[in-house]
């Protein structure tokens, strides 16, 4: 199926993908009502759920607004992840891909094997390259292996 196609599927999956993402994203990330400078990003103010934009260090945040400050962002992340996609593909799996995206960024869910496996019609294949982001600062984390096992089962759960 074209691009264009996969894409023209549009509005339901795509709200369905960002609402299987949401509470995923929320168990992982972890929140902090109070903005910070984040000294793993170079000093960048960070809220909520790792929200970078518009942070007001003053001000102390509610769970609502985390929540819907993530609700917002994760469309963003989508929308990159779907810019890179070449077929079809259940939620469940732009679910996952959306909270993979959502840690380590859009271009590298692009660059991905899992990415290159998805377009090349090896969904399983392409859920099981998730355990492949097990590093931080290039040592393994368990933390990571456990997040992305997470992931790898949300990916798979659309699959016959």
């Amino acid at each position: 199926m074209s691009k264009a196609k996969t894409l023209a599927k549009g509005a339901a999956g795509a709200a369905a993908a960002v609402t299987i993402a949401l509470p995923v994203v929320m168990q992982w990330e972890g929140v902090s009502l109070r903005a910070y400078k984040d000294r793993l990003a170079y000093g960048i103010p960070t809220v909520c759920y790792g929200e970078t934009v518009g942070v007001d260090l003053n001000k102390t945040y509610t769970m609502q607004e985390c929540a819907e400050m993530l609700r917002a962002r994760l469309p963003q992340y989508q929308a990159g992840i779907r810019s890179c996609l070449k077929r079809d593909i259940p939620a469940s799996v732009e679910g996952a891909l959306i909270v993979l995206g959502y840690n380590i960024g859009t271009s590298g869910v692009c660059n991905s094997t899992a990415l290159r496996k998805i377009n090349a019609g090896d969904i399983r294949g392409g859920c099981d390259a998730f355990l492949m982001w097990t590093k931080a600062g290039g040592q393994f984390r368990q933390g990571l292996l456990n997040r992305r096992k997470a992931e790898r089962k949300l990916c798979l759960e659309g699959l016959k």
